[in-house]
């Protein structure tokens, strides 16, 4: 093996070690800033929770609010792909019973997600407010365009479907955000199982489908 390869090779390791480290860190810091907010987290805690030296965080991310802003960044583009790509052609029965799964799907697996996002807007979103007001505004009115394209079409019952689309984050986000709640309420030890899960999000999709005039419930895409 040439000079050449082998350093190809250890840049390809180091690439690999890096983008490791990087993956520790976020879901570390998801974690920490879920429990404890921005300001209770401390990079400390967070290359505990990482499993790595405090060194790697300012190394990779440079200073805890630009690691907070990356992690927001993560949980946003997680969240808006959640809603795939939709057309005025599509199923409404089904586009709004995928959607309601897949956000219920991450509020059952990335909890300290919604948790963090939470914790930012009771705060007063200090850090995505100008996010909030230009491409999340953009988004909705995006989605909201094609649900009223649908019921001008009369193939859903007229409902204001930007507020629909909030009652859908809200009912969803909130087995995430109040898990403990509603497992007090159901009898487990603080953790839902995943029937729980299952459940809720049958009913949320009932819900839904019942307000906006679409029967039955369709089955997973």
């Amino acid at each position: 093996m040439d000079a050449e390869t082998n350093a190809t090779a250890d840049d390809s390791s180091q690439g690999r070690i890096r983008q490791e480290n990087i993956e520790k860190i976020m879901k570390a810091a998801e974690k920490v800033f879920a429990g404890n907010g921005f300001r209770g987290a401390t990079t400390a805690a967070i290359a505990e929770e990482a499993g790595l030296p405090k060194a790697n965080i300012h190394y990779y991310f440079g200073t805890k609010a630009k690691l907070y802003r990356a992690v927001l960044d993560d949980i946003i583009a997680l969240w808006l792909s959640s809603f795939r790509e939709i057309g005025e052609n599509d199923d409404p029965a089904t586009t709004l019973a995928d959607y309601i799964r897949a956000k219920m799907a991450l509020s059952q697996n990335r909890p300290n997600a919604s948790k963090v996002f939470a914790n930012e807007l009771i705060r007063g979103a200090p850090r995505i407010s100008s996010y909030l007001e230009t491409e999340l505004k953009d988004w909705v009115e995006e989605k909201a365009a094609i649900l009223d394209h649908w019921i001008e079409e009369g193939r859903m019952a007229p409902v204001d479907s930007k507020r629909l689309l909030f009652h859908i984050w809200s009912m969803t986000q909130t087995w995430a955000d109040f898990e403990v709640q509603w497992a007090a309420v159901l009898g487990r030890k603080k953790k839902l199982k995943a029937e729980d899960f299952d459940a809720a999000t049958d009913f949320i999709i009932t819900i839904v489908l019942r307000t906006c005039g679409l029967q039955p419930i369709p089955s997973r895409s």
